[in-house]
């Protein structure tokens, strides 16, 4: 994959800033912790069944990391439902399964902190994130390459302002492009989804976006649904005309075009891994302790960053599951945040974790029990 080597040098850069800065509350790189230990497979002893489920945006993500750890944990069955962020949280809460994935914080205007810290009875629940998803918006428009978008533009088409490719707004944009007069196919998100409350905050943050961002669709919002990224990448591919909104990776993987977006600079950026990350870079940690919740700046002025970003959290109990399932589960969470399990998400169209982040990721799993 072409962005095979510059995602190898994100994570190379990861493990230089990681050896080079510890904190207190994470192990120093000439020791070895619980979780490290098992994330290097070497603990043998280790079976049973995680159950999880939510954002299906990280599931090539999730396919890769449960392939490798079971291969050193053969005794350990993994069993992720890609069923999207808000499905995820809620069967988290329902206390039927162990972790949720989801590409946003546990929301205080919906209660489900406080939700989530009931089921976790004796601790708190944390959110942990651990994977970057660079969002890509997305077309299908035979013979135009290197489409640029900007925020307002975008803000058109997904209200259905816009539509028509060869419509001003979008000239304005791509003054030397040559636009057809296709109609233009918005597609969105039918089921509850991180990815879209992540491009809702993007287009509310630097757009005359006029509704709340969630991660349900707004109903007075034009466009088509289609249900998990998967199904917006096979409607994307199919449909002449069409534009969308989808983790980097499943836009790599259907071989989708990818517009260029323009940051809180006007600066139209092409998506690549280091894109994306300069913008996850400037992200603030908004919890506390081991709780990771980050506010990204969406309107970014930094130069160079992509700013349509999502951060994929695992959302489990820092204390409060059954003995067994924690042992699992930051066993499991253990080898994701390790340098292997990072590492092999390059060739899947994310970015790595690194530096003072992925410090603190490895010292909120190690927190489990």
């Amino acid at each position: 994959m072409k962005y095979a080597g510059r995602l190898a040098a994100v994570a190379v850069v990861g493990a230089l800033s990681l050896a080079a800065c510890g904190t207190d509350n994470n192990t120093s790189a000439g020791s070895t912790s619980s979780a490290a230990a098992t994330a290097a497979g070497n603990d043998n002893g280790l079976s049973g069944t995680i159950n999880a489920a939510g954002s299906s945006a990280q599931g090539n993500a999730i396919d890769q990391w449960k392939k490798d750890f079971q291969a050193k944990n053969p005794g350990v069955s993994l069993n992720y439902q890609p069923s999207g962020s808000g499905a995820g949280v809620q069967a988290f809460i329902q206390g039927t399964i162990a972790f949720a994935g989801s590409d946003s914080a546990l929301k205080d205007d919906k209660g489900e902190p406080a939700a989530a810290d009931a089921r976790c009875k004796t601790g708190k629940a944390i959110n942990i994130p651990m994977v970057t998803g660079p969002i890509a918006v997305v077309y299908n428009l035979p013979g135009v390459d290197g489409l640029q978008l900007s925020p307002k533009t975008l803000g058109g088409i997904f209200n259905g302002k816009i539509t028509k490719w060869d419509d001003p707004a979008i000239k304005a944009d791509n003054p030397d492009g040559k636009l057809p007069s296709t109609p233009i196919q918005a597609f969105h998100r039918a089921d509850e989804s991180g990815t879209s409350d992540n491009f809702t905050k993007f287009l509310k943050a630097t757009a005359d976006w006029p509704y709340e961002p969630a991660k349900a669709w707004p109903a007075e919002a034009k466009g088509q649904g289609a249900k998990g990224s998967d199904g917006i990448a096979s409607s994307v591919k199919g449909t002449e005309g069409a534009i969308s909104y989808v983790e980097l990776s499943f836009a790599e993987n259907s071989q989708l075009q990818k517009a260029k977006v323009a940051n809180g600079a006007g600066e139209f950026v092409e998506l690549t891994p280091e894109s994306a990350a300069k913008t996850v870079e400037t992200a603030e940690v908004k919890g506390t302790g081991n709780d990771l919740k980050l506010s990204i700046d969406y309107a970014t002025k930094t130069a160079g960053a992509y700013p349509i970003v999502l951060v994929t959290y695992e959302i489990t109990c820092e204390k409060g599951l059954q003995p067994e399932e924690a042992k699992l589960v930051k066993s499991f969470l253990g080898y994701t945040a390790s340098d292997e399990g990072q590492n092999a998400l390059k060739d899947l169209g994310y970015a790595p974790l690194s530096g003072e982040l992925l410090t603190k990721v490895r010292a909120a799993v190690e927190a489990i029990s």
